[in-house]
């Protein structure tokens, strides 16, 4: 894996380790489409795309990745109880403009689980960089400026596994990695995890 790993490839292997072949999958935040192209090409699923951005909607068409181009929630509330087999949240929550609770919530409604990756802002490294720098962290998965980039709602690991203890939302299994961004992290995810993964149900 290269020092700037591609946006949409990081958790690939990890999210199709959980994903069923031939289940039905909705892709909250899809980008331009290579998740689920990589899902379809290797599990075969039924796959949904849904992003705002329409340059990158128009790019999972080209990659014949079926999208939709508009708001997140308002795609969900178009489909009944337990539609899909598995909604997939990879790095979505914290670009969020609205509401990240409302979005998970929604789509553990639409979704028999519910699959969400985000960066652990937590991470030793920025906690480090932040205190010597006092700038905005900087790393493989973000190394864009303020002025360039998001997040807008950057959150840790203790943050989200508290959100779930609060919202009464079950995680029923987890992947934390390390600041190369694939090797395992055996302990202490929120200081020494880069990436967290969880599958969730309610």
């Amino acid at each position: 894996m290269t020092a700037r790993p591609e946006k949409r490839t990081v958790d690939m292997r990890t999210i199709g380790a959980w994903v069923e072949p031939g289940s039905r999958v909705l892709d909250l935040g899809c980008g331009r489409g290579q998740l689920l192209d990589y899902l379809i090409q290797t599990k075969e699923v039924v796959a949904l795309g849904v992003d705002f951005d329409f340059a990158k909607v128009s790019e999972c068409v080209r990659r014949g990745v079926t999208a939709y181009q508009g708001d997140l929630l308002e795609c969900m509330r178009a489909f009944p109880d337990g539609h899909f087999d598995r909604v997939i949240c990879s790095r979505t929550l914290q670009e969020l403009q609205g509401d990240p609770a409302a979005v998970v919530n929604e789509a553990l409604r639409v979704g028999k689980s519910v699959t969400v990756g985000f960066i652990n802002h937590a991470f030793w490294k920025n906690r480090v960089a932040t205190l010597l720098h006092g700038r905005k962290v900087r790393n493989a998965l973000d190394s864009r400026s303020w002025h360039e980039s998001r997040p807008s709602n950057p959150l840790s690991v203790a943050d989200f596994e508290d959100f779930c203890a609060t919202q009464g939302i079950t995680i029923t299994r987890r992947a934390h990695l390390l600041g190369d961004w694939h090797s395992p992290c055996p302990f202490a995810p929120n200081l020494l995890a880069g990436y967290a993964l969880y599958d969730l149900k309610r």
